[in-house]
């Protein structure tokens, strides 16, 4: 059997984030599993993620990392404590600093990987470090810090 994706065990009213909900129809819906200690997720962009011809816009680059990190965090969270993934309470983030190193322009057309691994659990803090290959290669490189919501605020709050 395999293990759901971090972002299918998110409740409801948390899963319509563009990046990784899988209730926004128009979101990208990443799916980030466990891979031994790293989190992966593979991603393929489309044709309209161009930045200049041949080329992903460096902005969904950054989503991606972003994205896959805080989900990581999540799953990293729920396994530090010992608990299944799915299991309640579903901790969640938000992004206090997302640094994203281009070290190569990355190629449109072939599937992108994203490679995570937490670097720190601190408290309600927790370091991920991100990487997106593509055919094999290094593209992207970053560091993302998210908190731990203590409750999920309402909008406009």
């Amino acid at each position: 059997m395999v293990d759901p994706a971090f972002q299918d065990v998110y409740p409801d009213e948390v899963a319509v984030c563009y990046g990784c909900g899988r209730l926004n129809d128009h979101g990208l819906q990443i799916k980030s599993y466990w891979d031994g200690e790293e989190a992966i997720c593979d991603f393929t962009p489309r044709p309209y993620h161009t930045a200049i011809r041949g080329f992903v816009y460096g902005g969904l680059l950054a989503s991606l990392v972003d994205c896959h990190a805080t989900g990581t965090a999540s799953a990293a969270v729920v396994r530090a404590e010992g608990r299944a993934l799915g299991s309640e309470p579903v901790p969640r983030f938000v992004t206090a600093s997302l640094r994203v190193d281009y070290l190569k322009p990355t190629p449109l057309g072939p599937p992108l990987r994203l490679v995570a691994r937490v670097r720190d659990i601190s408290g309600r803090k927790v370091v991920v470090d991100c990487a997106i290959l593509a055919v094999g290669v290094e593209t992207v490189r970053g560091e993302v810090i998210v908190v731990q919501l203590r409750e999920w605020p309402e909008p406009g709050g």
